[in-house]
């Protein structure tokens, strides 16, 4: 197969977009089909690598955070035309802004089409409208057009699917949970003295980066020798820097780590990973975490705590410090070697390889929906 991949917010630092994109890329490669990967920059540029097949970015305008989304009406006709000379047989479309009309381009010429759904539109909308005004209708409607717009609709967990699941049999629904390269994220042995939390993720509000350093501050009250390791940038960063320094909280900011390995390296040694995020689509970072044997403390809502299995860490209520301070106590609680073995025998359940064969199943079949009830792999 021919299969094209867009994007919009495809940047360095973006995070679990990015990877997965590529970690999807070189699978398609790596199995003998052909991949194109457009994405928005500063500039018009084409790379080709043997790995991860052809890379374009075409020029699109800074929209904030240090993403670039492609917005013009040339840019739209120069991804268009790209398009026509690549000749997909697929279109995964990873957008459902401005990237959502090529696939009209793509049914016109009987290519198949696909829209990767990275994030739930009424859980991220919802604390941003006044209560008057809920976003459910909105985002249905919205939901009801890009069901009719592509051939499939995949989602990575079930809470990610689930504002389409509630359209019925108006969506190819299908669910694709995301991998981890588990040579990358791996255990290591030697680790220092104390608790060691980690949080890895944008620092941005949405995230709710403000509660692992509340969870710290709570468990030091209680006497435990804790610290903290914060993996990512962000606008909040500049706050909870001064928190921390105000508080007299140990918390190393490492800011955005490109590395992959560095990553890994900081979530294996640390004895609990913190994901306070109530509307992750599937929690990347906490399977990485797992990966690395390090079990992890998450929301009661969102994504992540599908991961989240007994043995491999705990849940805590939303938005709660104190609650999450109490989830780490019971994980600790539990042996080390036990609750490290549980943690990577769950990531070892996603590997990237069984991730790429689905989605392979799904473009060769993008109207044949799969999505299965919560806990089907």
């Amino acid at each position: 197969m021919r299969i094209a991949q867009l994007a919009n917010f495809y940047a360095p630092a973006s995070g679990g977009l990015r990877t997965t994109l590529d970690a999807l890329g070189r699978g398609y490669v790596a199995t003998g089909h052909d991949r194109l990967l457009v994405v928005p920059g500063a500039r018009y540029a084409r790379v080709r690598d043997a790995a991860g097949g052809v890379r374009v970015t075409v020029p699109g305008p800074r929209v904030g955070g240090g993403y670039r989304m492609v917005l013009s009406p040339g840019g739209l006709r120069g991804l268009r035309r790209l398009l026509g000379w690549f000749a997909p047989d697929v279109l995964e479309v990873s957008d459902k802004l401005t990237l959502v009309g090529t696939a009209r381009w793509a049914r016109a010429r009987g290519v198949r089409t696909v829209l990767l759904s990275h994030e739930r539109l009424d859980a991220i909308l919802a604390p941003r409208l006044p209560g008057r005004l809920p976003p459910v209708r909105a985002v249905d409607a919205w939901n009801r057009r890009l069901a009719g717009a592509f051939d499939a609709v995949v989602a990575a967990s079930a809470f990610s699917g689930a504002e389409f699941a509630r359209l019925g049999g108006q969506v190819a629904l299908h669910r694709v949970p995301l991998g981890v390269d588990l040579e990358v994220f791996a255990p290591v042995g030697a680790r220092g003295g104390g608790v060691r939390l980690v949080y890895a993720g944008r620092l941005s509000a949405e995230k709710w980066p403000h509660l692992p350093l509340g969870a710290l501050a709570v468990l030091r009250r209680r006497g435990v020798d804790a610290r903290l390791d914060v993996l990512g940038d962000g606008p909040e960063r500049g706050r909870l820097e001064r928190w921390a320094a105000t508080a007299g909280l140990p918390v190393r900011f490492h800011g955005h780590v490109a590395e992959r390995r560095g990553v890994a390296a900081v979530l294996a040694r640390a004895d609990v990973a913190l994901v306070p995020c109530a509307v992750e689509s599937f929690g990347l970072s906490a399977l990485e975490a797992l990966a690395c044997g390090t079990p992890v403390v998450t929301a009661d809502r969102g994504a992540a705590r599908e991961l989240v299995v007994p043995g491999a860490g705990a849940v805590a209520p939303a938005g709660c410090a104190t609650g999450m301070a109490d989830a780490v106590t019971r994980v600790l609680a539990r042996p080390e070697e036990v609750r490290r073995a549980s943690a990577r025998a769950r990531a070892e359940e996603f590997p990237w390889a069984r991730t790429v064969e689905r989605m392979l199943a799904v473009h060769a079949n993008a109207g044949r929906a799969d999505c299965g009830p919560p806990g089907v792999r």
